[in-house]
């Protein structure tokens, strides 16, 4: 049985408070919600880690990868969420918003019969105490990709997409490639130019007047490029914490190393860094922190990358 597209979304964030719970095993309950959408999920797991993907045309069981391929992978948009969180966090913002808001854009996407879009649902973002970029899920994944032949695809990475009003597009994947050399490098920095272009595009498109361009925390993009991919991170601030960090980054521009080095975070004040992400990856990161008037905001952005319009 299909629901009416209306009665979709209702179903989709009444299963929020329980994607969220502390009990819930997130894998298990997204694979059922995806089911229970019609939305077709196909599991996929790398190196132990366990990934759902969507598209926008169905493929049969374990086809998602020959489906993906070339000719015509350079024109596929590939939208990217972890699903995993810290241990002991409710994890609403970092990462159940933006899955829910990349749910809700599938839903919109195969209504409106938008064509070759993807969406990767991706495990073990978060790392244990010890573990590096390597560890990560989307780097096994990203080396399952490009292996596939799909290092031209459109790879967006959507992470703590759930307070605020302001559209963040992250220019990490700059300050990570900095030391790096060669022309695999001179590539993915030109690739990732390409997308961040592509992002403004959009929002200048849809009239967003709230758009940033600043450096963003650890996330799937960091797995992305070291295995060779280029990627780019989207997320949301408060206009206050975007404006005030941007500010302090003109001043500074050094202090984008707090974001990503822990030796680095140490050594500055860490009440400089924006509240929102202060409260990632802890017990405060809950549904009563989000700003759920602005999903819509982020849902239409998400169509947009992927239709064009």
């Amino acid at each position: 049985m299909s629901y009416p597209p209306a009665q979709n979304i209702q179903i989709l964030y009444q299963r929020f408070k329980e994607f969220i719970a502390p009990e819930t095993e997130r894998y298990y309950m997204l694979r059922s919600l995806l089911e229970e959408l019609r939305l077709d999920p196909q599991a996929m797991t790398i190196s132990g880690n366990r990934h759902l993907f969507l598209s926008s045309q169905p493929p049969s069981q374990g086809a998602f990868l020959n489906q993906m391929k070339p000719p015509w992978a350079r024109d596929v948009t590939i939208l990217v969420a972890h699903y995993d969180r810290a241990p002991n966090s409710p994890g609403a913002n970092d990462n159940g918003a933006a899955v829910f808001e990349l749910i809700e854009a599938a839903l919109k996407l195969r209504e409106e019969q938008a064509r070759q879009w993807f969406i990767i649902f991706t495990d073990k973002e978060e790392l244990s105490q010890g573990e590096g970029i390597r560890d990560q899920g989307s780097y096994t994944l990203a080396k399952g990709l490009r292996d596939a032949g799909l290092e031209n695809s459109r790879f967006y990475i959507f992470d703590a997409c759930g307070v605020g009003d302001t559209l963040i597009i992250s220019t990490m994947a700059d300050h990570l490639m900095k030391q790096e050399k060669g022309a695999g490098i001179i590539r993915t920095r030109m690739q990732v130019r390409r997308l961040r272009a592509e992002a403004l595009e959009a929002a200048r498109r849809l009239h967003l007047d709230r758009v940033r361009l600043i450096p963003t925390p650890f996330s799937d993009d960091a797995g992305f490029l070291r295995a060779g991919i280029a990627a780019q991170t989207i997320t949301m601030l408060p206009f206050e914490e975007a404006a005030a960090f941007g500010g302090l980054l003109r001043i500074n521009p050094s202090f984008a190393d707090a974001l990503v080095n822990k030796e680095a975070r140490n050594r500055c004040d860490i009440r400089l860094i924006p509240e929102t992400w202060r409260r990632l990856n802890g017990p405060e990161d809950t549904d009563l922190r989000l700003t759920p008037q602005y999903f819509s905001l982020m849902v239409r952005f998400i169509c947009a990358l992927c239709k064009g319009v």
